[in-house]
């Protein structure tokens, strides 16, 4: 459903909260109303009787919940045509459930688009505390202000230990981030991005200006395919292999790109010597790590013969996130030589990461180290494990049954 400066109701049934100052109290209290389309114009009296002050926070998207973005909030009843309804609001927020008794929002200037691709749904929010932000499956995926800290952790470390990535090949990455921080390495002479969903891709290279340059790089060669379906096809082997996929959620389109088989059968062989594997993995937090990060460790574990798991705070993701790499070969530098391979190699300078900032990252808590020492769990896939939430996919079955 598009958003603008009016909605009009297309759904046969959805919900909305809203969120209004009480006139004898601080602070705000929630109203959730569902309604059926048809019962529309009966809705409207509702509205107008009880919300008579700041308006509206959300409509519920699946598990993220998008508020519209204009400063007037129109409602077209439909039924006998009639039934019109215009409120201010004071603010406007973006919700995400993370999980199911624990939501995390922030406030929006705008949302500059919202819609649907064949594989997920996308919105492009301008959210106040981290710029622009977006938004795929009800997930958020990268922020203006903090994606620096999620794309440095995810591209760096692979490619500074190894000793001369010339080309490397990244699974996802449609809005251009990590091909950005790729191409920044002098050494890299060919990046292949292949993203499975082109509307995204364009949608990226539209709106998202930072990546402007990375996307006209000569270099950069971008192809839209499964990733599977591509490095299977492929005779090339890469120097890295760069795991930039949507989280593993039930009916997103790339759960199976976590698997054993996978890594085993597909990725492994297209490592060339020396050749290193390294994917986003998830909430790594002390209560989260369980979800899918424990096991991707495990699960990589099986088909590697060194394994590094290292994690990062994420502002915007309201925790802190994991990866993994992996590799037949050690991966093993100091601080000091990290750092001396980033000056070398590396056009510009990061603003996140450095060697001891890797080596901190890498030093998991005891929690997590202990979950990871006792994961048991083979990620394949007939034994998926998910993080909360719902994928493009799983709405669509749901709706048909």
């Amino acid at each position: 459903m598009g958003l603008g400066k009016s909605m009009r109701i297309l759904l046969p049934s959805f919900s909305v909260k809203f969120y209004y100052h009480h006139y004898h109290h601080s602070t705000f209290t929630s109203l959730h109303f569902t309604w059926l389309y048809k019962h529309c114009n009966t809705f409207i009296p509702i509205i107008q009787t009880y919300i008579p002050l700041y308006l509206l926070s959300n409509i519920h998207y699946k598990m993220g919940h998008v508020s519209l973005s204009s400063d007037n909030w129109n409602v077209n009843g439909n039924g006998n045509g009639n039934g019109n309804a215009c409120f201010q609001r004071k603010s406007c927020w973006y919700e995400e459930e993370i999980e199911e008794n624990l939501r995390w929002c922030f406030a929006l200037n705008s949302i500059l688009h919202t819609g649907s691709t064949q594989f997920q749904d996308i919105q492009l929010l301008d959210t106040k505390p981290f710029g622009k932000a977006l938004v795929i499956d009800g997930k958020l995926q990268s922020a203006e202000t903090d994606e620096f800290i999620y794309h440095e952790s995810l591209v760096h470390p692979p490619l500074l230990h190894h000793s001369n990535p010339k080309t490397v090949f990244i699974m996802g990455g449609g809005e251009g981030s990590t091909a950005r921080e790729l191409l920044r390495h002098k050494t890299v002479e060919k990046v292949v991005m292949c993203d499975i969903d082109e509307e995204v891709v364009e949608f990226c290279k539209s709106y998202l200006a930072v990546n402007s340059k990375a996307f006209c790089d000569p270099r950069l060669e971008v192809i839209i395919n499964d990733a599977r379906a591509e490095l299977e096809k492929r005779e090339d082997q890469y120097d890295v292999i760069v795991g930039d996929l949507a989280d593993p959620i039930e009916g997103g389109p790339c759960y199976q790109l976590y698997t054993k088989n996978f890594y085993e059968l597909t990725v492994k062989p297209k490592l060339a010597h020396g050749g290193i594997v390294v994917t986003q993995a998830g909430p790594a937090g002390v209560f989260s790590h369980t979800e899918v990060f424990s096991c991707i460790f495990n699960t990589l574990k099986q088909v590697f013969k060194y394994v590094v798991p290292y994690s990062a705070h994420i502002p915007s993701y309201a925790d802190i996130w994991g990866w993994v790499m992996a590799s037949d070969y050690p991966i093993t530098l100091s601080p000091d030589e990290l750092d001396l391979r980033m000056k070398q190699r590396v056009n510009g300078e990061n603003r996140y990461l450095d060697g001891k900032t890797f080596v901190a990252a890498s030093t998991l808590s005891k929690a997590v180290r202990k979950s990871l020492d006792d994961e048991t769990h083979v990620y394949t896939e007939g034994s998926a494990r998910f993080i909360y939430g719902h994928g493009h996919g799983s709405a669509q079955n749901r709706n048909h049954n």
